[in-house]
């Protein structure tokens, strides 16, 4: 087995197998399974005693083993063995292990020879096995007796190929010599379960037992009945030995001697035996183990990279180091400060590709939310006429004015002014939460100390509160600055010349500053959500916003324009969303009630997330799409509004109502511009301030260093695993390398003509008929030359050729012609060679060797060679 023993590849494979158990589920070293399959009487249990070197397995007449037997042989330094279902008691005398194989047998099956496909799980500990797991199946009977089910056949058969149709269990096919070979059902059904017999060995028992004279020296050699990886003898304990108590080691040194001595098999006597079915199932198992190091060795590499960068925190790390918890906590809070400023301000590495965080988020609010807030505020067109004409009403008085009074400007600009402070305010609140998530998210690299995690998140969420007040103040000045004088004179404020001159219409027209008509304010994908199913349902289409429409296609080539619709009379409404859906829908309509698309007055336009809703909302707001105003406010404001105006106070409002406009754009532009910057200036760069130089003092100071770095129990757990994990990976690559270096591979067998092998449910194939081809000119009977030994049964070839005169004859089980056609009432009259078979003294006198070509002999009848390759 290669160039190195199999007693040193034990521990190295134990090794490994505890190298994988310590990584867990991810590796492991499946080894195969080794199925020990056989009939009644075949000797099946004494080779599967032999793998342990202990006597342990129930004997006697008939079927014995009457539930598999799932034995697991673990390496360790001491012996003994436990069974599954009593596991906390461990047996080290192997007489009650077979007492309790019995005991548990007739438990589940009774004590009449009843059967279960339910196994015994049996584990033997010892310092002379490698890990390996076999399986001893019941054997194969075909007549039920006791409490057996009359279908004991199947049941014994559906047991035995569950177990041996894994592809990665090796097949031993026990067969006693004494019986016919070529009606083995062990060797059938592992030929249904590998038909290239890639897996499976023919394992020879009973050879002591055949009658005087006869051998099974052509079968050992492969040469009659072949099978791929050819058979194995063994001489195993007779029921005298076992009952005498004989020694396994000295039943081995018998086997020795035997082979040594026996004239049929004494040239062979190096690959026949015990030991030597041993060194070939550990050869199998090496070729095994080889073949699957390549897949394990680059998924343990791979973990390995995996792991390193991780470890790397942890290689150096000695708990008895002093200035440890230090360094420690002046790295995370330097670690701390760097991630939540790259968090803010922006970074190239470690970019977040699922979500925003941060000051992306931060961004949004500046300049989508805050924008939707404040425009929120300039659609109120009717209760802005109606407060305008109260206005100049009451400044008027009992009096009826002739000019339009300043004074109602400033008490209109003034309240519309004060309505900047709840947006503004609100923008703070948002702008202070995404603050407080970013903290969080700074804060779980800190997860392996608790209390410094919860102490730093408590203190800068503290500073960050206290921040939060003085911010709103300076808003709330900011605006009372506003309050505190109306200057029109301001460059961009109309006038009073060109408020008159003003046409309504005009000044409802969209106009978006310093931008082209053509300019696109938005694109993206958008899901038109309410298509009915006859038309096709819903449907992505990719969206782009401009100035002037809305136009929609079909991919983001926008090559094939579906739909452009102009953004005249249309205005954004929320929409619920569905009980059943996950997005998130709004809609546009027309307010002069025309259809928008088609046959509908609106079309639903859903998104994946709130966010992207919001967004969409605000460069409609851009493009001058405002919301809808709650419908019942519009119906009191349109009841309180049915007063008729007279000619000069219509003209009044309308001029106030321009100058109010203008003189509030003025205000919003300038709010939307300072906002920001306050933030920016009294919030979110304070506390990085803060963060880079007192939150350490703080930390000093809210608690002692010792408890601050006091590290969780999952953390030193999880450190340890993971630093178990990293040198098990070493150590297992170690090891492989090892095995790869120190084994060799033997290569495959070449296919043999093993058609004389057909898989069958367990019975003997009918006897064939004599092909006419294969007969001699009619009329003229064969020559009969010497005696006429009875003819082997004739099995067919594949692809149904006629079957050559000398195909593969079974061993006999006794001396004497085998009238093999007795049963088949149409078979032709039995075949006789021109020329008998020397029968050689070892071969008995009823089993015929193949003779040589004879010239001339149109009986002698050949196979063709290229038969014997498939």
């Amino acid at each position: 087995m290669g160039n190195r023993g199999m007693e040193e590849l034990i521990p190295l494979v134990n090794k490994l197998q505890d190298a994988f158990s310590s990584i867990g589920q991810s590796c492991h070293l499946d080894l195969p399974q080794i199925a020990v399959v056989g009939g009644q009487s075949a000797g099946k249990s004494s080779v599967l005693e032999n793998f342990v070197g202990r006597d342990f397995l129930p004997r006697g007449s008939g079927i014995v083993t009457r539930r598999p037997l799932i034995l697991q042989l673990i390496f360790s330094k001491t012996e003994y063995a436990e069974f599954l279902h009593c596991k906390s008691k461990k047996f080290t005398d192997f007489d009650e292990v077979r007492q309790e194989i019995e005991a548990e047998t007739d438990r589940v099956t009774g004590t009449n020879k009843g059967i279960s496909p339910v196994p015994i799980n049996l584990r033997v500990y010892s310092p002379h096995v490698l890990n390996l797991t076999l399986i001893d199946l019941p054997g194969i009977t075909k007549v039920p007796v006791g409490d057996q089910p009359q279908d004991i056949e199947f049941q014994i058969r559906d047991m035995i190929l569950q177990f041996i149709s894994r592809e990665s269990s090796l097949i031993l096919a026990v067969t006693p010599a004494n019986m016919d070979l070529a009606n083995s059902d062990a060797l059938k059904m592992a030929k249904e379960v590998d038909p290239q017999g890639l897996r499976t060995i023919g394992v020879i028992t009973k050879l002591d037992l055949m009658d005087e004279g006869t051998d099974a020296r052509d079968v050992l050699e492969n040469k009659l009945l072949p099978l791929r990886r050819g058979y194995i003898g063994v001489v195993n304990r007779s029921q005298k030995d076992i009952d005498g108590k004989k020694d396994i080691r000295a039943a081995l040194a018998a086997e020795r001697k035997f082979f040594l001595s026996h004239p049929a098999y004494r040239h062979m006597a190096e690959r026949m035996g015990t030991p030597h079915l041993q060194r070939v199932l550990n050869q199998q198992l090496t070729n095994h183990i080889r073949e699957t190091l390549p897949s394990l060795r680059s998924k343990l590499q791979s973990q390995l990279l995996s792991l390193e960068k991780e470890v790397e925190e942890y290689k150096n790390f000695r708990p008895d180091d002093p200035t440890r918890k230090t360094k420690a906590l002046l790295q995370m809070v330097q670690q701390f400060g760097v991630d939540f400023e790259k968090r803010i301000e922006g970074s190239g590495d470690q970019v977040d590709t699922v979500e925003l965080s941060g000051g992306a988020r931060i961004n949004r609010i500046f300049h989508e939310r805050f924008p939707f807030e404040l425009v929120k505020m300039e659609f109120d067109e009717k209760d802005l006429r109606r407060e305008i004409s109260y206005a100049i009403k009451n400044i008027h008085g009992v009096r009826t004015g002739l000019f339009t009074p300043d004074l109602a400007f400033e008490a209109i600009v003034k309240k519309q002014v004060v309505k900047l402070k709840e947006p503004c305010l609100k923008c703070v609140d948002l702008v202070i939460q995404e603050l407080i998530n970013t903290v969080r998210q700074c804060t779980s690299k800190l997860g392996s100390y608790p209390r410094l995690r919860e102490e730093t998140e408590r203190i800068v969420t503290t500073h960050i509160r206290e921040r939060e007040g003085k911010t709103k103040d300076q808003i709330l000045l900011l605006i009372d600055i506003e309050l505190s004088y109306i200057n029109t004179n301001h460059e961009d404020f109309i006038g009073f010349a060109n408020a008159q001159q003003r046409n309504t219409q005009t000044n409802k027209k969209r106009a978006i500053p310093n931008q082209g008509e053509i300019l696109v304010i938005r694109r993206g994908w958008v899901t038109i959500n309410n298509i009915s199913i006859m038309k096709g349902g819903s449907k992505e289409y990719w969206f782009v916003l401009t100035a002037e429409s809305l136009s929609w296609y079909k991919d983001d080539e926008e090559k094939e324009k579906k739909y452009m619709l102009p953004l005249d009379n249309l205005k954004i409404r929320d929409v619920e969303k569905g009980f059943m859906s996950t997005k998130h829908v709004f809609a546009i309509f027309n307010t002069e009630q025309r259809n928008v698309y088609k046959d509908l007055r609106q079309i639903e336009l859903a998104c994946d997330s709130q966010e992207d809703v919001d967004s969409w909302k605000a460069s409609f707001l851009r493009a001058g799409v405002y919301p809808e105003k709650d419908q019942t406010e519009s119906e009191d404001g349109a009841q309180e509004n049915t007063f008729s105006m007279d000619p000069q106070l219509e003209r009044q409002v309308e001029t106030i109502r321009n100058l109010v406009d203008s003189y509030v754009g003025i205000i919003n532009k300038s709010i939307r511009d300072l906002m920001p910057k306050t933030i920016m200036h009294l919030m979110i760069n304070n506390t990085k301030d803060f963060i880079h130089s007192e939150l350490l003092a703080y930390l000093y100071s809210s608690a002692d260093q010792g408890s601050l770095m006091e590290e969780s129990a999952e953390q030193a757990q999880r450190r340890d695993e993971m630093l178990r994990m990293y040198h098990a990976l070493k150590e297992a690559l170690g090891i492989i390398g090892d095995i790869s270096t120190s084994t060799v591979s033997t290569p495959v067998p070449p296919p043999v003509d093993d058609t004389w092998l057909q898989p069958g449910p367990g019975h003997s194939p009918p006897p064939q008929r004599r092909p006419p081809s294969a007969l001699g000119p009619p009329g003229r009977p064969p020559s009969v030359r010497g005696p006429t030994p009875g003819p082997p049964p004739l099995l067919p070839l594949p692809g149904g050729g006629p079957p050559p005169p000398f195909a593969a004859p079974p061993i006999p089980s006794r001396l004497g012609p085998q009238s093999v056609f007795a049963g088949d009432s149409f078979s032709a009259p039995p075949q006789i060679p021109a020329r008998p078979a020397r029968i050689p003294p070892g071969i008995p006198p009823g089993v015929p060797r193949r003779p040589p070509a004879a010239p001339n002999r149109p009986t002698i009848i050949r196979p063709a060679e290229p038969s014997l390759l498939d």
